[in-house]
């Protein structure tokens, strides 16, 4: 069974054989994160496949955010150049859930922590509930509207 940094692996040397440039360049930033996440801390470890999903779901934040900025400050072409780069990232990244796959989650969980009528002081609470259901497959930012709209109005 091969691991995703693996598949990463192999996937940056066919990018390089095809002469892909935005491929080739994208995967060697993830995997040169995913070395980083190994390296640090005070000693070294293999990830997980879990592990490599969740530096993969933060690079790929971190390319919708920089092509925000991109777009707010007028520079268009470096904008595509980010979302292009996180569309590269999002292949490797489980299927990403529909806002009413989160609702359903969501739901759930305010019922199975019985926070139903606590309103936003159980946040934390649903949200460690709803975390580990969604890793890697939701925007944490989408989950925590969807908690908040749920805890809000009960």
């Amino acid at each position: 069974m091969t691991t995703l940094k693996d598949r990463l692996r192999t996937d940056l040397t066919a990018a390089m054989k095809a002469r892909d440039e935005l491929r080739s360049s994208t995967l060697r930033m993830v995997l040169s994160a995913v070395t980083n996440a190994e390296v640090a801390g005070k000693s070294a470890k293999v990830l997980t496949d879990d592990e490599v999903v969740t530096v993969l779901t933060s690079e790929a934040k971190k390319r919708r955010e920089a092509a925000s900025a991109f777009a707010e400050g007028g520079r268009a072409e470096s904008a595509q150049r980010e979302e292009a780069e996180a569309g590269v990232i999002a292949e490797y990244l489980p299927e990403q859930l529909t806002d009413e796959e989160i609702a359903a989650i969501v739901a759930a969980a305010v019922e199975s922590t019985g926070a139903a009528g606590e309103g936003m002081r159980a946040m934390g609470k649903v949200m460690g509930v709803v975390q580990k259901q969604t890793k890697g497959r939701a925007d944490g930012g989408a989950v925590a509207a969807e908690v908040k709209k749920q805890l809000g109005a009960s």
